[in-house]
């Protein structure tokens, strides 16, 4: 029996569930939310989430509010032992990930986090994917 993916948002996807609540990001939750998949943040990551959504979208803080009721919210990892170049602001998302034996990372950060895109050989096992690619590129 294949057991079903876990998955671990980025702040960035948070945000974009949020902001757009019939998004594909807001998929994955609801997904999730519904039982096919485990759906995995950071302390972090939802931080960061809340802070630009303050900024740019305060009457989305609720969304979020809903969305991360949906997640499991686990506490950061940092460390300096990162298998991965990523800038220092990036490193505790991947090793969070890690940590929590996520087989995804979904993220939207293609600048840092691009040429590590769907090749788990290279990211300790984890697949790091964006939304669409996760969805099957549609």
């Amino acid at each position: 029996m294949n057991m079903p993916p876990i998955i671990f948002l980025d702040a960035n996807v948070l945000f974009t569930a949020a902001q757009n609540p019939s998004g594909k990001a807001a998929l994955i939750v609801e997904l999730g939310a519904q039982g096919h998949w485990p759906i995995l943040t950071s302390t972090l990551a939802a931080e960061e989430a809340r802070r630009n959504l303050a900024i740019k979208f305060p009457a989305y803080l609720t969304g979020l509010e809903s969305i991360l009721s949906k997640a499991k919210v686990v506490s950061s990892v940092s460390g300096p032992a990162c298998p991965i170049d990523l800038p220092e602001k990036d490193r505790p998302i991947f090793l969070t990930a890690v940590k929590c034996r996520a087989t995804h990372l979904l993220t939207g950060d293609i600048r840092h986090f691009g040429p590590f895109l769907n090749d788990p050989s290279r990211t300790a096992g984890v697949a790091i994917m964006t939304v669409a690619d996760f969805l099957g590129g549609k």
